[in-house]
């Protein structure tokens, strides 16, 4: 006898990275011509020696690093998040306002499970961050696709004619994946007074805060007056102290919400990863220097990206910023096949828009995601020279 599958999980899509790594198998790549691989948005390299060291010093010498430990994460860890916020973004936000999780995926999913339930709707952009699509159709929640135009950029206005009884939030990432793009202040002030008009959460994931390419802060929300019965920000250190593997995030929202949030890691998680938040809290106290240059490498990266583009012909440079690059290719080939050609013919991995979009979207044919922060100058060149050489 078969064992029952719940239907909303059996119909959610595989996990893209995943699945494009399958496209390896069988595939030889030589000393002289290794893959170039751009298509999972981490760091590859570990932390700094100094955090290394940090969290050595952690698991050799604090007992408590390896007991469970509280369930909306550290204290200490969630007064220096809500200090060094209210700098950043010149408004308030207080320690029982944070919550620390294991990662942003859960902050996400924990942000969804006190939102909404089966058959609510919730509205996100397309393209749109594929994990994010899939959590919501492991719930059984129904996404509403909000097209953007070829500025990558979506439109407040087309968002409110999609808000039905049933919306319960509206989703924004910025600088975004896959897009790059990064919202302009007053677009997202736009999209918080159209939730707040509507009863609506605004989650607003900034995983890819720390590589944008502006000074100062990216928005003035939390100056707001109440920002917490509308928002709820998500954040990842994995990208600022490459702490990938530690899976360590952050929520951020109403002391109340937070109480709801409690009840999901708890019986998720219990606690995020002890070692992985001392070495969080360490990084934000003595690593902001560092992050710096890392920021600076960054944006020469895409600044890389943006100049290879100008001069490939037939490509369009859609969005560009924090770890991607959002293109459009010049081929008739569909981009799923696309992709699968450009490992066997060009060493190089990357992810079709076809990930991004709904089944059966016809820009998505069009469109390819690369992933450019794990590749130095000279990988990028010589991702334009394969470019540059490869035909459908």
């Amino acid at each position: 006898m078969k064992q029952p599958l719940n239907p909303a999980m059996a119909g959610t899509f595989p996990p893209p990275v995943m699945q494009a790594r399958r496209w390896l198998d069988g595939v030889h790549f030589s000393k002289e011509r290794p893959l170039i691989n751009v298509s999972q948005a981490a760091p590859v390299a570990p932390p700094p020696p100094a955090l290394r060291n940090a969290i050595a010093e952690a698991a050799l010498h604090d007992d408590s690093a390896h007991l469970y430990g509280p369930v909306l994460g550290l204290a200490d860890l969630r007064a220096e998040v809500a200090e060094q916020w209210t700098a950043a973004y010149g408004g308030s936000v207080a320690a029982d306002q944070v919550a620390i999780t294991s990662g942003c995926n859960q902050a996400f999913a924990a942000a969804i499970a006190t939102l909404a339930g089966n058959r609510d709707e919730v509205i996100i952009p397309a393209p749109w961050y594929f994990n994010h699509k899939m959590w919501l159709d492991m719930q059984g929640i129904k996404t509403i696709v909000l097209d953007t135009g070829p500025d990558l950029l979506p439109d407040p206005e087309r968002a409110a004619a999609l808000i039905t009884p049933r919306s319960r939030a509206i989703v924004l990432v910025t600088p975004n994946n896959p897009g790059g793009v990064e919202y302009p202040a007053k677009l997202v002030r736009a999209f918080f007074e159209l939730a707040r008009k509507h009863d609506l959460a605004l989650i607003l994931d900034e995983t890819y805060r720390d590589f944008d390419s502006r000074t100062g802060a990216p928005h003035d929300l939390f100056s707001t007056e109440g920002w917490q019965d509308t928002l709820i920000q998500l954040y990842s250190f994995s990208k600022a102290f490459r702490l990938t593997g530690h899976r360590v995030g952050t929520l951020i929202a109403g002391a109340r919400r937070l109480a709801e949030v409690e009840k999901f890691l708890d019986t998720v998680t219990i606690c995020p990863n002890q070692l992985g938040q001392r070495a969080a809290l360490w990084g934000l106290r003595n690593l902001q220097d560092w992050l710096s240059g890392e920021r600076d490498e960054i944006l020469r990266r895409r600044a890389a990206m943006v100049e290879g583009f100008a001069a490939l012909d037939g490509w369009s440079l859609l969005g560009a910023g924090a770890y991607f690059a959002y293109v459009e290719h010049p081929f008739a080939t569909p981009s799923d096949k696309l992709a699968r050609a450009l490992v066997s013919e060009a060493g190089v991995l990357l992810l079709p828009g076809t990930m991004f979009r709904p089944t059966g979207d016809a820009v998505a044919l069009r469109q390819l995601r690369i992933a450019f922060a794990n590749i130095d100058a000279g990988g990028i060149d010589t991702l334009f020279q394969r470019l540059a050489a490869f035909r459908a």
